[in-house]
């Protein structure tokens, strides 16, 4: 390469070294999930987009995590990729039996139907509506299926035996057929976003103090980071449930003076269902810090979403719709979309249409033809984000139906 050359390369690569913190949302599994995922997509969009990427085990202490190698036209950066993991907490709040099921799917309807929350969600956006009544209308089905089945075999037995001992025998049917259906719960997820939206809603909005404990845990390690002389980024990356614990996390870091530091600090939320928690009447300290957020200089914040996941607030600023934002001085985030039905091929977006739960992790996942948003450049590639989207505006469709009238504001 000639001196005009590297020249031009260093004026184009602004991250020679950057460390990477990834949130996720509610999610029991192991941390090497994330890695396989990421190994095995990351590979896919280097093939299609002409450059490459390699990762190799990270040594030391400290969270899970991989080193990623990227380059691009001859600009190498190395990335330090770690999981800021809550698994257990997901794990252990998962145990409930099938009587302690029903028992929270009641408490969790109640909560969201008495405080007004569901009405204000379905206005904001249908989808994410109609997946928080996905598992009411299921279970209650499932249910219904089994009291069924357990009436025709108490009628059965009746024929038999007195009615006042064939209809209690005929109910022994009941446990079985929900546990039949809780074994196959991989396929439809009943359970799983029940027990997603009871853990939002346990404490009315407030995180449980075991994951307050995890908040403050992580907000120290991104402070550490922020402290190191020798990189160029710290970047922290929020998906789904994992967008508003980051922006609790970035607000301690921020508020405990840690940035600015030498590293830029960076945040980029994917696929946030904010208001599922924010919306409820004792998320205060949440939409506090939502506010305090989106006027701070010390970072920059894209927003991705896409119209084609039922499962996020597309194309919702999370600051706005949550009616935390500031009357003036309000700088984030940026929002824009990933634009699946661009980015997929139409064989591609036919084939995860259907798949609500993948199209939720996409944002995670190569893309066919990538248009601004490529994860794997973002997370491994030579530019800093607040470089790659450093003219970029929120997009002109982010809806303004997702933005609270003044009189329901929730301060």
């Amino acid at each position: 390469m000639d001196g005009s050359s590297e020249q031009m390369a260093r004026a184009r690569q602004s991250v020679r070294r950057r460390r990477v913190f990834y949130l996720p949302g509610y999610d029991p599994f192991p941390p090497r999930r994330y890695r396989e995922l990421y190994r095995c997509e990351s590979t896919e969009q280097a093939r299609i987009s002409g450059y490459r990427i390699r990762q190799r085990p990270k040594k030391g202490d400290g969270p899970y995590g991989w080193i990623a190698t990227c380059e691009v036209e001859g600009m190498e950066t190395e990335s330090e990729i770690n999981i800021l993991e809550w698994s257990d907490i997901v794990r252990s709040s998962m145990s409930a039996g099938l009587l302690a099921t029903y028992l929270l799917l009641a408490r969790t309807a109640w909560i969201y139907l008495s405080t007004g929350v569901l009405f204000r969600l379905f206005r904001l956006r249908a989808g994410p509506g109609i997946a928080a009544m996905y598992p009411v209308v299921m279970l209650v089905g499932q249910l219904a299926i089994a009291l069924a089945v357990a009436a025709l075999l108490g009628w059965g037995l009746a024929w038999v035996l007195p009615w006042w001992l064939a209809y209690p025998l005929g109910l022994l049917a009941v446990p079985p057929i929900l546990h039949g259906f809780r074994r196959i719960d991989g396929k439809f997820f009943v359970h799983y976003l029940l027990l997603d939206f009871a853990f939002t809603a346990k404490h009315r909005g407030r995180n449980p103090p075991e994951l307050e404990a995890r908040l403050d845990h992580f907000a120290d390690l991104i402070g550490a980071a922020l402290r190191e002389g020798d990189l160029d980024e710290v970047l922290v990356v929020g998906h789904s449930s994992g967008v508003h614990l980051g922006v609790s996390v970035l607000a301690r870091v921020i508020r405990a003076g840690h940035a600015p530091g030498q590293a830029r600090l960076a945040f980029l939320s994917l696929g946030h269902a904010v208001p599922m928690q924010s919306y409820l009447p004792d998320a205060r300290e949440l939409r506090e810090d939502l506010r305090y957020l989106s006027t701070r200089e010390e970072l920059f914040w894209l927003d991705v979403t896409a119209p084609g996941d039922g499962c996020t607030y597309a194309l919702c600023d999370p600051v706005s719709s949550s009616g935390a934002a500031p009357r003036e001085g309000k700088r984030w985030p940026i929002v824009i979309s990933a634009a699946f039905t661009q980015s997929l091929t139409p064989e591609t977006y036919r084939k995860y249409r259907r798949r609500y739960f993948r199209l939720h992790f996409q944002y995670l996942c190569a893309f066919d033809a990538p248009k601004d948003y490529d994860y794997f450049l973002i997370t491994a590639g030579p530019l800093a984000l607040a470089d790659r989207y450093a003219t970029r505006n929120s997009s002109a469709s982010v809806s303004h139906a997702c933005y609270l009238r003044p009189q329901e504001r929730l301060d």
